[in-house]
């Protein structure tokens, strides 16, 4: 018989105990993902997963010579256009499994944090994409058609995991409208109508998901789009702390019963004495609200001249320490690199429906998990500490093993050197000794000497 090769659902052999040790397929079963007849959701999931990592894409695959051994075009644009899916319960159930997986490799004493922070979502080709809108990028100052990509992870420090995301469309700027014909008792529904919400209503949202999940972080970590008053009193409420950039605006604080800006601000902070000599100034203040924080002016890297607002609402924390645990932030900005240029974010489907952009955001989320999970555990110390130890009791019960061989070979010896029936005594005592011995001992011993 010729063995079968093995489909494009296959995963690479590197993967394959990483993907099975995360139970991703069980995650997706979990979740509600069913079909009652055809290609299971499971396969049709596999065989989008593994696409990237074979090099190669759907229209490439079905031109292909192999087209016949794969679902048609219709079958997996149907599973990725579903409404009725719950990708974010297969995302959030994925993740804070990883995220409790990865905290066992983790210190106690490491600072584990929440990052909140957006992307553009680029669709600039599309025209009929649902809920395509106009957003300026801040960054370049230029527009472009799509999505703002509003995403929540988790870090240590190491391993950065995606928790859960929204796409968000806009209600002004919006170009095209929600499809009327959506069932309005469907996730996707749900989801099309988060998208006209509000970031800083959706963060509050994200968190309180992430931590029903069982993820657990001692700090929430945002950028100067994220650090207004109300939103920052919403998550304090919740038990968390906030450390971010502050926006050199309009924002009020309260410095001896009056009301300054925040280069007010600066002006009565106390400098900074000490080694430190890239913090300027920091100073104990109260957002308007009453929300007392620690601002920490810091220098700009690339303008030596100005300087940078990092607030945070844990008061317990020196300077270097803010700086340090704001620093944690980059982590998400890799990530939405890795996600683009590596992972075919926004590329990989060109398809109109919102569902689509979800469910294959989700997959894209999944490869990332799987991809840091495979990193951790091959870069972790604490892996090679373990098997030094594992190492040193194998040592150690290999010396009691030639202990207790060289005691058998003494008693032969002994044995030897005295008369027959003396010696043929202590044979007979020896071997119903070593009869009576657990196997697991028996496989140390020269038992073959010992036999007559």
């Amino acid at each position: 018989m010729i063995k079968q090769k093995l489909s494009l659902d296959q995963l690479p052999p590197e993967m394959r105990p990483a993907f099975q040790e995360l139970g991703v397929l069980k995650h997706l079963r979990n979740s509600g993902f069913k079909k009652t007849f055809g290609y299971t959701c499971s396969h049709l999931f596999m065989l989008v997963f593994v696409l990237l990592f074979h090099q190669k894409n759907w229209f490439r695959l079905l031109e292909s010579a192999k087209s016949e051994a794969f679902p048609g075009k219709d079958a997996v644009y149907r599973f990725l256009n579903h409404s009725g899916f719950a990708w974010r319960r297969f995302l959030s159930s994925l993740s804070s499994d990883t995220v409790q997986r990865v905290e066992t490799l983790t210190s106690t004493t490491r600072t584990s944090v929440f990052i909140v922070d957006d992307s553009m979502f680029e669709r600039n080709r599309s025209k009929a994409v649902e809920l395509l809108a106009r957003f300026k990028d801040h960054a370049s100052g230029a527009y472009y058609k799509g999505f703002r990509m509003l995403t929540l992870g988790w870090s240590d420090g190491h391993t950065f995991l995606p928790l859960d995301f929204a796409l968000l469309s806009s209600v002004k700027a919006g170009l095209t409208g929600m499809n009327p014909e959506i069932d309005k008792r469907s996730y996707g529904y749900k989801r099309r109508k988060e998208a006209l919400l509000t970031a800083p209503h959706l963060v509050s949202e994200l968190l309180d998901r992430a931590i029903a999940s069982g993820v657990s972080a001692a700090y929430v970590l945002m950028d100067s789009w994220f650090t207004h008053a109300p939103l920052i009193g919403r998550i304090v409420d919740r038990g968390l702390h906030v450390i971010g950039r502050v926006k050199n605006d309009n924002k009020r604080y309260l410095v001896h019963g009056q009301r300054v800006d925040l280069k007010g601000l600066y002006r009565a902070a106390l400098r900074v004495e000490g080694k430190h000599r890239n913090i300027l100034r920091q100073i104990h203040t109260e957002l308007v609200p009453g929300i007392p924080v620690r601002v920490v002016f810091v220098r700009h890297r690339s303008k030596k001249n100005e300087w940078l607002a990092i607030l945070s609402t844990d008061l317990t924390l020196t300077a270097p320490e803010i700086i340090q645990t704001y620093g944690l932030r980059w982590d998400i900005e890799v990530f939405f690199k890795c996600a683009k240029s590596l992972l075919r974010l926004q590329k990989e489907f060109q398809g109109r429906s919102y569902d689509l952009l979800i469910s294959h955001t989700t997959i894209v989320f999944s490869r990332y998990i799987l991809l840091a999970w495979q990193h951790r555990q091959s870069t972790d110390q604490r892996t090679l500490g373990g098997l030094f130890y594992l190492l040193c009791d194998e040592v150690g019960t290999l010396d009691w093993a030639g202990a207790l061989q060289q005691l058998v070979e003494l008693m032969n010896e002994i044995a030897s050197q005295v008369g027959k029936k003396l010696s043929a005594m202590i044979k007979s005592q020896l071997q119903h000794w070593i009869a009576a011995l657990p196997s697991y001992i028996k496989a140390y011993l020269p038992i073959s000497c010992c036999e007559s």
